[in-house]
C-alpha cells in the first residue's frame, strides 16, 4: 500500500475484500485517471489472490487499532477521522457504502458519488438481516442499522453529484432518500473475455450469500444429474450449500478464483446462471455475455436492463422455482447456446469499460464546468 504525500484527486471505495463489480470498477477508474489517488479502508489478503494482483496502488488507512472494531466499524472510523487531507480536494469521487462519510471532511472542489445501491440491510432488505441475528442481538443490530443509516444519507445530501450504476438503483436513491441521480452503467472490459468453446457445464459465479439463490440452482441440478453444474465462488453460505450438494457428482464446487481462471471457466461454459434477488445491476451476466455464454437469470432488479429473453438467454419469474430453473436449464442446450453467441456478445458491447469512462469523464468536466460557471457569476455581482 502507497502512503502519503496526496494529491489533490482521489478514488475512495470502503475496502478491498473481494474481487467483485464494485471494486473492478474501482481499479478500473484508478487505472484511466492516473492522476486520482485511490484510498480504502483496508485491503484484506483474499482480494490480492482473486484478483491476480501482487499489490494494489491504493492508500490504506488503516492503522492496525481499527481492525479491533471490525471491518464495517472500523470502515467508518477510518473515512470519517483519518480523511483530512481532503479538505482542500480539487475532486473526490465516492463509492461504497462507508466512505461517502469522508464527505464532511472535503470543504472544497467536486463531491461525486458513484452508487452501486444505497445499502441494502438498511432499507429494503432490513428486516432480513434482522430476522437472521439472535433475539438478543436485535436491539443492538437497529441501533448500529439506525447508526449507519443517518450518517449515510447525511452524507449522501452534500454531494454535488450523484450517479446510480442501473436505473433499478435510481429508483432506490429516488425511493428511500429522495435523491435524483443520473445512471451510467458500470464498466466491463469485454475485450478481456473470449468464447473457448462450449463446454458441458453450467457455471455460477454469484457469491455464496442468502440473496443470491444459490441454493434454488443447486436444488434444481440436485434433480438434473445429466447436467453439470460448476460454482466458482465463496461466501458466507459456503459450508451450508456444500452439505446441501454433498453426495451429488454433477455439483462441483471450485471455491473463489482467480482471474485466469475465471475467465478459462466462462470462456468454456455452455451458459451462466445467475439469479439474485433484486440484483443492484449484476455484472456477472455481462461478463459471460461478452465470452459469448447466455445466461440464465431472474425478471427482476439490474438483470431487467441487460440480459434479453430469449436472445441473450432466459429470465425466469420472480421469485424463482427449482421447476422453472429445471426447465431453463432443459430449454438451453449446447446448440440454444451457440445460436445466442453473436446476441449475447453484441449485448455486452453496450456496456464496455469505453462507455462507461467516456461518461465519466463527462460528468466530472460537466462539473467543473458548472463550478467555474457558478464563480464567475459571483464574481460579476462584485
Amino acid at each position: 500500500m502507497r502512503k502519503p504525500p496526496y494529491s489533490g484527486r482521489f478514488i475512495l471505495y470502503d475496502y478491498f475484500q473481494v474481487a467483485g463489480g464494485a471494486e473492478r470498477v474501482t481499479v478500473m477508474l484508478a487505472e484511466e485517471f492516473a492522476d486520482y489517488r485511490v484510498v480504502i479502508s483496508r485491503c484484506y489478503p483474499d482480494f490480492l489472490h482473486m484478483s491476480g494482483e501482487e499489490s494494489i496502488d491504493a492508500i490504506s488507512l488503516s492503522s492496525g487499532v481499527d481492525r479491533w472494531f471490525g471491518r464495517i466499524a472500523g470502515a467508518m472510523l477510518n473515512f470519517r477521522f483519518r480523511t483530512g487531507f481532503l479538505r482542500d480536494a480539487e475532486t473526490v469521487i465516492y463509492s461504497g457504502f462507508y466512505a461517502p462519510l469522508a464527505v464532511k471532511n472535503q470543504r472544497t472542489g467536486q463531491k461525486i458519488y458513484y452508487c452501486h445501491t444505497p445499502p441494502r440491510y438498511l432499507y429494503d432488505l432490513r428486516d432480513v438481516y434482522l430476522a437472521r441475528a439472535s433475539w438478543f442481538m436485535r436491539p443492538m443490530l437497529k441501533v448500529f442499522f439506525g447508526l449507519v443509516r443517518r450518517e449515510y444519507e447525511l452524507s449522501l445530501h452534500q454531494m454535488d453529484q450523484i450517479i446510480a450504476n442501473s436505473h433499478n438503483v435510481q429508483g432506490r436513491l429516488k425511493n428511500y432518500l429522495g435523491l435524483d441521480s443520473v445512471v451510467i452503467y458500470p464498466p466491463v472490459d469485454v475485450k478481456r473475455f473470449h468464447w473457448l468453446g462450449t463446454g458441458d457445464y453450467y457455471l455460477s459465479l454469484a457469491r455464496l450469500e442468502p440473496n443470491k439463490r444459490v441454493d434454488v440452482i443447486i436444488e434444481a441440478f440436485r434433480k438434473m444429474p445429466d447436467k453439470r453444474l460448476v460454482v466458482a465462488s465463496g461466501g458466507s453460505e459456503n459450508e451450508r450449500l456444500r452439505q446441501l450438494a454433498n453426495g451429488v457428482p454433477n455439483i462441483h464446487f471450485t471455491g473463489w478464483q482467480t482471474e485466469a481462471q475465471l475467465l478459462d471457466w466462462i470462456g468454456n461454459a455452455l451458459a451462466a446462471i445467475y439469479v439474485p434477488v433484486d440484483e443492484d445491476f449484476g455484472m456477472s451476466p455481462i461478463e459471460a455475455m461478452a465470452a459469448g455464454k447466455p445466461v440464465i437469470g431472474v425478471a427482476e432488479g439490474g438483470l431487467l436492463e441487460t440480459i434479453v429473453d430469449g436472445e441473450t438467454g432466459f429470465l425466469l419469474p420472480a421469485p424463482v422455482s427449482v421447476s422453472a430453473m429445471c426447465a431453463a436449464v432443459s430449454r438451453l442446450s449446447q446448440g440454444v447456446a451457440l445460436e445466442m453467441r453473436d446476441a449475447c456478445e453484441a449485448r455486452a458491447q453496450m456496456f464496455s469499460k469505453e462507455i462507461f469512462l467516456g461518461k465519466m469523464r463527462d460528468v466530472i468536466s460537466g462539473s467543473n464546468k458548472s463550478k467555474s460557471e457558478a464563480r464567475l457569476g459571483a464574481e460579476d455581482q462584485l
